[in-house]
């Protein structure tokens, strides 16, 4: 007959069965889609801790070093149970003093759940051979809140039989709190140096949390290759020699316009009256200056348009209506033999004779019309006969 235990009751099992040698541990409960929970084992020493991290039974380690304890895996329920640990009494090393069956949710914490919406909790000890229950536990219903892992019960030594306890106590750390209790390193994070893990098999059940690996580092991005910069060469202003200013001197300012600043450069200025004189101007006014065909140089008024003088020949500078030497202006001949000269006209002797004789005529005619002489008047008298 199976004694049903409360929070912390005890229970001898060699009393419900006598000679019994192995059991089996059955752990149920009931919870909404999308939680999951793993039953393990810690087989502890006389000072509470696991011998080694062998001693932890999961579904990642589902036997401990001397096969006495065995985990079923997450095959699926079996019965009333979701899954079952098998532990052969008889088996079990003297060292150990007691097995404790822990729960926990599968990332509880990040999931946002915890054991306060698992309902129908429970764990049974039955007899291998017979399948008999022999105890049970209850998790009182609505006791749990924020726990993420729990200890559902222990099997423990009392002198030379085994008994089973009632436990009931839950960690809102999860299972790495339990793990801390008991000693289990095997959840603790490993040093910073590289170690190579192996990650757990695929399991058809539900998961434990796998030991803490080293954080991945993360991964570098490939360079991106940066265009260089084209170099913008602009073409240096020209620059003209100074002149020599007397020691002791100011400095002399642009000729043409002081507020441009020193008159550095030494041009020759061909003002519109007078004669070619040198002055000092500045860079930009010196350029203009050395650019600008002369008579004159003179910087542009803004709204007053600069007039063209005429009339007054220039060295070097053609003028309409001035006859120059060397250059043949329109209705000017020019010089005899020189055929080469465009718009030179020749004339033959005939040409020159005629163009004599009609100057004569033409002198003639101009003297006697300025002549001051009383015309000689010829009167002829004249009759008619009768």
């Amino acid at each position: 007959m199976s004694v049903p235990l409360t929070k912390g009751g005890n229970v001898a099992l060699g009393r419900q069965a006598p000679g019994l040698t192995a059991v089996t541990v059955g752990l149920g409960w009931q919870a909404n889609t999308g939680y999951d929970l793993d039953a393990s084992a810690l087989l502890c020493d006389g000072s509470g801790k696991v011998p080694s991290d062998e001693h932890f039974v999961f579904f990642n380690n589902l036997s401990s070093p001397d096969g006495s304890v065995r985990h079923s895996g997450g095959g699926g329920p079996v019965g009333p149970d979701d899954q079952q640990i098998h532990v052969d009494l008889d088996r079990v090393p003297a060292d150990v003093s007691k097995i404790v069956f822990p729960v926990s949710l599968y990332e509880g914490a990040a999931r946002g759940q915890s054991f306060g919406q698992v309902h129908r909790a429970h764990i049974r000890v039955l007899d291998r051979h017979g399948g008999a229950e022999l105890t049970r536990y209850d998790l009182a219903a609505g006791g749990l809140s924020d726990e993420t892992a729990l200890v559902f019960g222990e099997l423990y030594r009392h002198g030379a039989e085994w008994k089973f306890r009632a436990v009931g106590q839950g960690y809102a750390s999860g299972l790495a709190g339990i793990a801390a209790d008991y000693g289990v390193d095997v959840l603790r994070a490993p040093d910073p140096g590289p170690q190579p893990l192996t990650p757990p098999p695929a399991s058809t059940g539900t998961h434990l949390p796998p030991p803490v690996a080293a954080a991945k580092p993360a991964p570098v991005a490939a360079p991106v290759p940066v265009e260089p910069t084209p170099t913008l060469v602009s073409t240096p202003a020209p620059t003209y020699p100074g002149s020599p200013q007397p020691p002791g001197s100011s400095p002399v300012t642009c000729f043409f316009d002081p507020d441009h600043g020193p008159g550095a450069t030494m041009v020759t200025w061909s003002p519109q009256w007078g004669v070619a004189r040198p002055v000092q101007a500045c860079g930009g006014c010196a350029q203009r200056v050395q650019t600008t065909a002369p008579p004159f140089y003179a910087p542009p008024q803004p709204g007053y348009p600069q007039p063209m003088q005429q009339g007054y020949p220039q060295p070097g500078h053609v003028q309409q209506g001035y006859p120059q030497p060397g250059y043949p202006q329109q209705g000017y001949p020019a010089p005899h033999g020189d055929p080469q000269q465009q718009g030179g006209r020749r004339f033959g002797t005939g040409a020159l004779i005629g163009a004599g004789a009609a100057g004569l005529v033409g002198g003639a005619l101009l003297n006697e019309a300025l002549s001051d002489d009383e015309p000689d008047v010829v009167v002829n008298n004249y009759y008619e006969e009768e």
